[in-house]
């Protein structure tokens, strides 16, 4: 076993490119020809495009091409799709609206993509685009997802009508309302989860390149799952067969969600590269990830929360209207029901819930899963109940929650999720006794007699991560598996590649995938490879999010690391003249248990090459 394993200190094996200015983004990528792009976005949050003239932008320096929504459909590119299917309450299933990567007869919300112009260099491309002449016919537009359904609200995709995507609940509404029907107490609030935009260190970008004497692509992307992007842009998008197209995702600086989503540049980048014959790259600037990069939350929501004479929670009622913007994003549909409504019973023991989710167009920029993706949206609704019922009876907020706590296990909640274990007033005791909460009322009036203001607040959470098994996500909408992949090899002189179908934006993988080769097998870090973030490389996987590479993608390994360990043991024992029972693996040696009898682990591996 190795002393540079999971939890050992040690120095990152990703940092000395990161802090020496050598990391590899998508921006640092250059090839042979290489051009760059420029998108002219709708200034309107909605309008019909009458007129698309392109011959002043067409003639400027430097320009090699300006391309349009009409040319994208005539070459076939599809509309981008949602993965993740929602039925509403009465079965129907949701409405999608076309989300053409060009708009080409309407723009839906400031920032939409119209035009792709190409030319030598970024500021030629940028002037260009705004030599490009566009005649909108402004529409009414709504951005407030409680007025969108409302009488005569602009109809914003003629797929959904009065702008409901779905329709959806999840519970059990009799149950709750007979529980409603014996409380003591009943609390209420309208809650406004804001909208909250992305803002990753590396703004997106992309770099398509078209290879005529191949008939091949590949695109250079900032994505947190490139095999997911290479399937989506293949299946559904019509861009390239996928044993045709590569997608590279190297360093990516930030994503926190919102870069797990294939966006309109990927698939106009690696359009425009067959279309002019040239390499094309786009990087974002700020405003621009601020207008188009998916945003998060935006929900708003009426609560009721039942409680006995004694304060203990009854029922649940939560009525939400999820705001998803113009578009339904990849995983937009998933974020304001499973990983959210999922999650409304908290750390309490509440014996009826009933959620209902209205999923709402309008004229603003997409939404989708970003930084916890529904799970920061349950725990504001539960614990802003939860304190304001507190004060409302004048019992200590700490009390209330250590009263409602789940305390037996296993526990079924009323909404989907069952807890194996937990103990939540140990985690509380520890963070009053941190944050010294018994003491706060003496800090509190030291403060007033200076004339300051002090407060104190509690909030409770908790939390699902990993986003799998495939079976339990499949049977809940979602389009694709979502399990990982992983394939160790243990090279001729000992070293080992890891090859992950995870991905990082950040998180240190590089280090941590490798000291869990080096507990089991007690090989040096240095001697471990992590390969990921390429299609061509790397077998499928689907990538990071939610939490998941250490549960589901460390899983994986563990189980490659598993075959690795039997098989070493079968050929140190041969060479060894043993049992393969005896064998054990300590600190980069092959030993017979109770014997000075070893191998190294090199000379193992040698010996697999050279039989």
């Amino acid at each position: 076993m190795g002393i540079e394993g999971v939890g050992a200190r040690v120095a990152r094996k990703e940092d000395k490119r990161f802090i020496t200015g050598a990391g590899r983004y998508v921006d640092d990528m250059v090839v042979p020809g290489m051009k760059h792009a420029a998108f002219v976005r709708s200034p309107h949050a909605h309008a019909q495009i009458k007129k698309i003239d392109v011959k002043k932008a067409q003639g400027m320096p430097g320009v090699i091409g300006v391309l349009t929504g009409k040319e994208l459909k005539a070459d076939g590119i599809g509309n981008l799709i949602c993965g993740w299917m929602i039925h509403s309450k009465d079965g129907s299933p949701m409405k999608m609206g076309a989300w053409s990567p060009l708009a080409f007869d309407r723009v839906r919300y400031v920032g939409d993509a119209v035009v792709i112009v190409v030319a030598e260099t970024k500021g030629q491309a940028r002037d260009a685009a705004e030599a490009v002449e566009i005649t909108y016919k402004e529409l009414k537009a709504v951005v407030d997802a409680s007025k969108a359904m409302d009488k005569g609200a602009p109809q914003i995709h003629p797929e959904a009508d009065n702008n409901l995507i779905f329709d959806w609940d999840i519970g059990n509404a009799d149950d709750t309302e007979a529980a409603f029907g014996k409380a003591a107490h009943v609390v209420k609030m309208d809650i406004i989860n804001n909208r909250l935009v992305p803002n990753a260190m590396e703004p997106r970008a992309a770099l398509g390149h078209y290879d005529k004497a191949e008939d091949h692509y590949t695109c250079w992307t900032t994505s947190q799952n490139p095999h997911v992007a290479r399937l989506v842009m293949s299946a559904f998008y019509n861009v390239a067969p996928e044993n045709k197209l590569r997608v590279i995702a190297p360093d990516v600086g930030g994503g926190f969600g919102s870069k797990i989503y294939i966006y309109p540049e990927e698939i106009v980048c690696l359009w425009a590269s067959k279309k002019t014959g040239v390499p094309v790259k786009w990087v974002a600037d700020r405003t621009e990830s601020f207008l188009t990069d998916a945003h998060g939350r935006d929900h708003h929501t009426h609560a009721e929360m039942a409680f006995d004479k004694d304060h203990r929670i009854l029922g649940l009622k939560v009525e939400t209207q999820a705001n998803l913007g113009a578009y339904m994003s990849l995983f937009s549909s998933a974020t304001p029901t499973y990983l959210y409504a999922t999650l409304l019973s908290g750390q309490y023991n509440i014996p009826a819930i009933h959620a209902n989710v209205k999923a709402i167009y309008t004229n603003t920029a997409p939404v989708d899963a970003y930084r916890g993706a529904g799970r920061p949206e349950a725990t504001f609704v539960m614990e802003r109940m939860m304190e304001t019922a507190a004060r409302q009876f004048g019992v200590s907020p700490a009390e209330l929650r250590r009263k409602n706590f789940v305390t037996a296990f296993p526990h079924q909640t009323p909404v989907i999720m069952c807890y194996d274990a937990g103990d939540y007033a140990a985690s509380l005791d520890a963070a009053m006794q941190a944050s010294d909460y018994a003491g706060f009322a003496k800090r509190k009036a030291a403060a007033a007699k200076k004339g300051l203001l002090r407060g104190i607040g509690m909030s409770c959470y908790i939390e699902a991560c990993g986003i799998a098994p495939s079976a339990a996500v499949g049977s809940l909408g979602a389009g694709v598996g979502l399990w990982e992949s992983a394939e160790v090899r243990v090279n001729a002189v000992g070293t080992i590649e890891v090859l992950t179908g995870s991905h990082s934006h950040g998180q240190g993988h590089e280090t941590t995938f490798a000291q869990l080769v080096n507990e089991r097998f007690g090989v040096p870090l240095d001697s471990v490879s992590i390969v990921h973030g390429d299609t061509d490389k790397v077998q499928m996987g689907m990538g990071t999010y939610g939490s998941r590479s250490g549960a589901v993608g460390m899983s994986a390994i563990v189980k490659a690391l598993d075959k690795v360990e039997a098989k070493a043991k079968k050929i140190a024992a041969h060479l060894l003249e043993a049992d393969e029972g005896d064998i054990v693996i300590e600190n980069g040696a092959l030993k017979v248990a109770g014997t000075d009898k070893n191998v190294p682990w090199f000379q193992m591996a040698l010996a697999a090459y050279t039989a």
